[in-house]
């Protein structure tokens, strides 16, 4: 008796010892724990949003006299611009589709390359271009169709639309609910697509390294995928040993029940 008691006492301590050992997977940035306070790993170097084909750009054109910049604001249904714009929510501006070469076509000033280049490039380029006929122009370029996909182990996978340009994995993260405790923190992916050519990132999330990483802020068409931890992997394979265990001792039942059947169909 004394002796299954001290056996039962010496399993119960090395399961309460595995409890208090196993790691908690569901904390992001770990190594900040110790710390109540510091400094965050800035991105070394900046990471800009060149334009790509296809992407739709808010221009406006303003200047201290609204009348000098009026033309390069032209509206919807002027045939010079139809095709080429779409009808902006902002004032006084158009959104450009950019065509399958990266070019779009601007009021007064043409057939203009975007693609490759920043927002912020565009801009003081076409504000130069406008400079030589009106003083002082402020040109502001957005863009307005920046999305991201985010799959996996998040709670409401989505296509989600940024609402900025300097749009992170956190931000895409947030928008989807936050990870699922399923969720593999140290194992998301960046999928990103360029000149042609896919390429992949992992990032960890329980490491505040990540804030140094040239992925860490999106950018267009990106794809974060969230892994699944070894929980979820052993739990769908359980589940689709037990489905498959269902089904054949359904099929086993069904066979007996015809072959029950048969037999007392030929004894009658």
């Amino acid at each position: 008796m004394k002796s299954r008691f001290l056996i039962m006492m010496i399993a119960a301590a090395t399961l309460l010892s595995c409890t208090t050992k196993k790691e908690n997977t569901l904390t992001y940035f770990k190594d900040l724990q110790e710390a109540p306070s510091g400094i965050l790993p800035n991105s070394q170097g900046e990471y800009p949003i060149r334009i790509q084909p296809d992407d739709e750009l808010v221009i406006s054109v303003t200047s201290a006299v609204p009348e000098a910049t009026a033309v390069y604001n032209l509206p919807m249904d002027n045939p010079a611009t139809r095709g080429n714009l779409r009808q902006a929510t902002q004032p006084r501006s158009q959104t450009y589709i950019v065509d399958a070469e990266g070019y779009i076509m601007l009021p007064m000033l043409g057939r203009y390359l975007a693609k490759g280049k920043t927002v912020s490039e565009i801009s003081n380029e076409i504000r130069n271009m406008i400079s030589q006929d009106v003083r002082d122009p402020y040109v502001r370029v957005d863009i307005v169709n920046f999305s991201v996909d985010v799959l996996g182990e998040v709670r409401q996978p989505q296509r989600v639309v940024a609402g900025h340009q300097n749009f992170t994995v956190l931000d895409a993260l947030a928008q989807c609910g936050d990870l699922t405790e399923f969720g593999e923190r140290s194992r998301v992916y960046i999928i990103r697509t360029e000149e042609g050519k896919r390429s992949y990132h992992k990032i960890d999330l329980n490491s505040s390294e990540v804030f140094n990483s040239p992925y860490f802020y999106l950018k267009q068409n990106d794809v974060v995928y969230v892994e699944p931890n070894q929980i979820r992997i052993d739990n769908s394979k359980y589940n689709q040993n037990n489905a498959f265990k269902l089904s054949v001792i359904s099929t086993i039942v069904s066979s007996v029940s015809v072959v029950a059947s048969l037999l007392i169909a030929l004894t009658r």
